[in-house]
């Protein structure tokens, strides 16, 4: 029964730890989120804040569609997307 339960372990396994390669701001990241959401994307962009402004955030998908992101928003990550997140004026 063991063996059973090792092979099931090792065929979930992959899926588990699929990661994506993305660029945020220029610097590449590793993430293995299949969705991120725009709150996420701002922290991988400013770890350190600050998180009580609006930031404009875009993406480039090499394999679909280009889009922005709002807050309370999310994509689909891909590996190779690209994101651009730049602080915003209140207003």
């Amino acid at each position: 029964m063991n063996s059973e339960h090792s092979a099931e372990q090792t065929a979930a396994a992959p899926s588990k730890e699929k990661t994506y390669d993305i660029v945020i701001n220029g610097q590449q990241e590793t993430v293995s989120d299949h969705h991120l959401t725009y709150e996420q994307v701002v922290r991988l962009a400013f770890p350190g804040g600050p998180f009580d402004i609006l930031y404009s955030v875009s993406y480039a998908n090499p394999h679909g569609h280009d889009g922005t992101l709002a807050p309370g928003q999310k994509t689909v990550v891909k590996d190779g997307m690209s994101f651009n997140v730049i602080k915003t004026n209140r207003s």
